[in-house]
């Protein structure tokens, strides 16, 4: 249940996979009221380029009747990985077991689609190398939908 120090962000986005706009609500959690900042409290389900903790600049908008996002003001240098078991053969929990011991954010939407939180405390690459291996296996696909600096691997080989 939020607190009185938390408030709900709404996200307008395009959407590549469903080739339309669309939105989502992010809990926050108040920064500095004055300046419309807000600390992003939960894992974004679908928007792109957002994770927890971000730091983002919102305002309210009489049309929709709440704060609505603007941009990222600061990144919190976590990442967010979303996540698509791709039959019904695999149990995603045990999926979500392995992410979470990895030290891992998890909040599942349904059976087939959960997303994956990685704070800027662990190391990207173990965790990269495991989505591989089940994206090889044909278990899941997955998108990196915000990738922080910190995480970013495009320069360093894999193992």
């Amino acid at each position: 249940m939020p607190d009185s120090n938390s408030v709900e962000i709404l996200i307008n986005y395009f959407s590549n996979i469903l080739d339309d706009y669309t939105s989502e609500t992010i809990q926050a959690g108040v920064v500095n009221e004055e300046f419309g900042y807000y600390q992003l409290k939960s894992l974004p389900i679908y928007a792109p380029g957002l994770a927890i903790d971000d730091v983002v600049w919102a305002q309210y908008k009489a049309t929709e009747s709440m704060l609505v996002y603007r941009k990222t003001v600061e990144h919190s240098g976590n990442s967010t990985i979303h996540a698509v078991v791709l039959n019904d053969l695999n149990d995603p929990d045990v999926m979500i077991g392995l992410f979470e011991n990895a030290g891992c954010l998890i909040k599942k939407l349904n059976a087939k689609y959960f997303v994956i939180g990685i704070p800027s405390s662990i190391q990207y690459i173990p965790i990269k190398s495991l989505l591989d291996e089940l994206k090889r296996k044909k278990v899941l696909d997955y998108a990196e939908s915000c990738l922080s600096n910190k995480h970013q691997y495009k320069n360093i080989s894999m193992p």
